[in-house]
């Protein structure tokens, strides 16, 4: 496994029916770093992260933890831990209890059990009923779990969902410190503003087909032309068949992303555009998004 990247999915594919859930994605997560996996509500993030942890098997193509997939790792939870669903334990056990039980069916110390309440900051409601555990505190208990086996890798599905600003910026301090450590961290969200603050590469997929995955800073880190123009759907078109990332952001308004005023001025005028305005901006990663996905949405 010597060079292998800690996650990468090659050409997957899962149909459900006639609906393709995810559509011949294929992209790498780097070790040590944290990873955010975006897109919109039904864009196929949880399909591919429960395809990535053997929950439900590909159509085609490949999901693999150092090139192998998750059931032929040699003790995965050793090497993976993941991070689904907050809302699978028994609402009669205790959070200590629960995490007790896994480390039993997974052949671990119980002393793991303190050890990770400690570090999500559980420590004070280990003898508490999870029934009665906040939603914020359930994802920590989610999160402990996922981290019993001291994983080199985690998993994070929508880590951020009905957490208070606190909880919010508890989950960004901490996904930070464990790629500190070294570790690799995937994590899926659709709340854009937020992961911004947390990661350092940026997968975005948007109805099932991959649209973007870079580093943060190369994805928005580049300048944004805006255009106003009485031809905006034409410049548009005209934008996208030189390459450049396009979309209509208002009536009599175009934005271009990774492309300078001059070249969207000399683009206009040998297609015989009229331009009233040019500026150049720099947006941030909610704005690169809409733009990824309104150029998906106009070529599809």
């Amino acid at each position: 496994m010597l060079g292998m990247k800690p996650i990468e999915i090659r050409h997957l594919t899962k149909r459900f029916g006639d609906i393709a859930a995810v559509d011949d994605v294929s992209f790498q997560v780097s070790a040590g770093r944290v990873t955010g996996f975006l897109g919109r509500n039904g864009s196929g993030k949880s399909t591919t992260m429960r395809v990535l942890l053997g929950l439900c098997h590909p159509t085609s193509g490949r999901a693999t933890f150092w090139g192998q997939p998750y059931d032929e790792l040699p003790d995965p939870i050793r090497r993976v831990g993941a991070a689904i669903d907050p809302h699978t334990m028994h609402p009669s056990r205790s959070g200590a209890q629960h995490l007790k039980v896994m480390a039993t069916a997974a052949r671990l110390p119980h002393t793991r059990v303190s050890a990770v309440l400690s570090l999500v900051g559980l420590e004070h409601a280990a003898t508490r009923r999870v029934g009665g555990y906040s939603m914020g505190m359930r994802q920590r208990l989610t999160l402990a779990a996922a981290l019993l086996g001291d994983p080199e890798v985690i998993v994070l599905d929508e880590p951020l969902n009905g957490l208070d600003p606190d909880g919010i910026v508890w989950v960004r301090t901490f996904v930070r410190q464990l790629a500190g450590e070294g570790r690799t961290v995937f994590l899926s969200s659709h709340l854009l503003g937020e992961v911004a603050n947390s990661v350092d590469d940026v997968v975005v997929i948007d109805r099932g087909r991959l649209v973007a995955a870079s580093s943060l800073a190369d994805l928005v880190g580049g300048a944004r032309t805006v255009a106003r123009t009485p031809d905006p759907e034409e410049l548009v078109a005209v934008l996208v068949a030189a390459g450049h990332r396009a979309s209509r952001t208002a009536v009599d308004e175009i934005t271009a992303s990774t492309v300078s005023p001059e070249v969207v001025g000399r683009l206009a005028a040998r297609a015989g555009l009229t331009i009233l305005a040019l500026s150049e901006s720099r947006d941030g990663l909610e704005q690169v998004f809409h733009e990824l996905t309104n150029v998906q949405e106009a070529t599809s």
